[in-house]
This record gives C-alpha cells, sequence and structure tokens, in this order.
C-alpha cells in the first residue's frame, strides 16, 4: 500500500504542478496540451475523435466538452471524413500547432524538474518498467 499511495500522491501533484505552470504560461490547461499533442503526432495532424477518446485521460463526454473548447479558442477543428460521414477528426490548426509549440519547452521542463531529474539511470528504467506494466492494462 505504502508503494500505491507513493503512486497516487506522486502523481496527483506533478501534475498539479503541470498543470499550473502550463496555464500560467500559456493559458492551457495540461488536457488541452496533451490533447494537442496527440492530435498533432497523427499522420496530417488529425486524429478521429473516437481514438483521440481512446488515448486520452478524459471521458467521452469530457473530451467532447474539451474538444468543443479547443475549436472555439482556434486550435482545432472538426473535420467530417469524406468516405464515411460517421466519422470526424480533430484536425490541430496552424494556430493550435504554433500553441503546442510554444508549450512544449514548459511541459518538458516540468517534466524534468518534477521527475525525470529526481531519479537516477536505474530508478528511471524501474520506473519505466514498473509502470509500462499498468499502461497494458485493457481500459475496461
Amino acid at each position: 500500500m505504502a508503494a500505491w499511495h507513493a503512486l497516487i500522491r506522486g502523481h496527483g501533484g506533478m501534475m498539479r504542478k503541470l498543470e499550473a505552470e502550463l496555464q500560467a504560461a500559456h493559458g492551457l490547461s495540461l488536457a488541452a496540451y496533451e490533447v494537442l499533442a496527440h492530435v498533432s503526432e497523427a499522420p496530417d495532424r488529425r486524429l478521429r475523435m473516437s481514438d483521440l477518446t481512446t488515448c486520452s485521460q478524459l471521458s467521452p463526454s469530457g473530451l467532447t466538452r474539451l474538444v468543443d473548447k479547443l475549436v472555439r479558442d482556434g486550435l482545432v477543428e472538426r473535420v467530417r471524413c469524406a468516405a464515411d460521414a460517421r466519422v470526424v477528426y480533430a484536425a490541430l490548426t496552424e494556430r493550435g500547432l504554433e500553441q503546442l509549440e510554444a508549450a512544449y519547452p514548459t511541459h518538458l521542463r516540468g517534466v524534468r524538474a518534477h521527475a525525470i531529474d529526481r531519479w537516477d539511470r536505474d530508478e528511471r528504467d524501474t520506473v519505466a518498467c514498473a509502470l509500462g506494466k499498468l499502461a497494458d492494462l485493457p481500459p475496461h
């Protein structure tokens, strides 16, 4: 239980710090940053909403609300698939790419300061191995 509690406290504290840093420097939530990053890594910088739900930490309705906000902010746009009108993509706009590129150094600095640089190489390898086993858990 000590390991579990440390994981929960450590994760929660780190997420709050990363969120605060992104908000202060770029007016961007951590969830928004992660959505922009996932979309930017997809072919043509567009990702099916259903795939985005799978790779995000948000519920489908939470993701829909966040994408609605990102659309209002001009950072992404919704694009219907030409071959299947049921499919909707979240597509990164130029403004969204600029926002992501501006926020990336802040996020990277935070991840390094709040996690990576606190561990030596063996600890990083152990954490990667241990948490990698959790990453393989099915979503439900």
